[in-house]
C-alpha cells in the first residue's frame, strides 16, 4: 500500500516530547535539566577542582587572598580567580595543577562522611527506577549527607521540588 504524506521542506528539530521548540536545553542560558550553565573565568566563591600530575583531585572554594597548601607547594587562589576553566596553575614548588569546575559526582565523592553518602552510581539507580524527572515533586525520607538530594534536585530541575524530612538535627544542618 502506497501512502503519501504532505510535508513542507522545513527541517523539523529533533526535540524531546514536552519540550517546546526554541526551549531546548542550552538555548536559553541553562544547561541540562534546569541546571544553570557555568562558563567563563573562575570568580570568588566558585568551587574549583585541582588535579595534580598523579591524578589526585583537590576541591577548593575560591577566596581572595587565600592559598591552598599541598605537599607540592601552595597555590594562590588569586592565581585562579579570573583564569578560564581548564587552566594549568603552578604551585610555589612549580607543580602544575589542572583547574576545572567539579562535576556533581566529584562533589558527592568529596563530601564529609557524617551520614551515609549515596554514591553517584546508586543515586542514578534510585532516580532511574523511581522514574524521577523534570517538574516532579519528590518527598525524601532522611536527607542524611545530602548526596542523594543533589541528584534528586538535578533530576527534578527548576520547575520541580524536593521536600526532605530529616529527624536528626545533626544531619539537618
Amino acid at each position: 500500500m502506497d501512502t503519501q504524506h504532505e510535508t513542507d521542506d522545513a527541517p523539523v528539530p529533533a526535540i524531546e516530547p514536552g519540550i517546546e521548540p526554541g526551549t531546548e536545553p542550552g538555548t536559553d542560558g541553562t544547561a541540562e535539566v534546569g541546571r544553570e550553565r557555568v562558563e567563563g573565568a573562575f570568580v570568588v566563591g566558585d568551587r574549583v577542582q585541582l588535579t595534580d600530575p598523579k591524578g589526585r583531585h583537590h576541591t577548593v572554594v575560591l577566596q581572595a587572598g587565600k592559598e591552598f597548601h599541598t605537599h607540592r607547594g601552595a597555590i594562590r587562589h588569586d592565581d585562579l580567580i579570573g583564569a578560564p576553566e581548564g587552566s594549568v596553575v603552578h604551585s610555589t614548588a612549580n607543580t602544575g595543577y589542572l583547574a576545572l569546575r567539579p562535576l556533581l559526582a566529584d562533589f558527592v565523592l568529596s563530601m564529609p562522611r557524617g551520614a551515609q553518602v549515596i554514591y553517584p552510581k546508586d543515586a542514578a539507580q534510585i532516580v532511574g527506577f523511581g522514574d524521577v524527572g523534570p517538574g516532579m515533586r519528590v518527598l525524601e525520607a532522611g536527607a542524611g549527607s545530602g548526596a542523594l538530594s543533589c541528584s534528586l534536585l538535578r533530576a527534578v530541575g527548576e520547575h520541580g521540588s524536593l521536600t526532605s524530612y530529616e529527624l536528626r538535627d545533626d544531619f539537618a544542618d
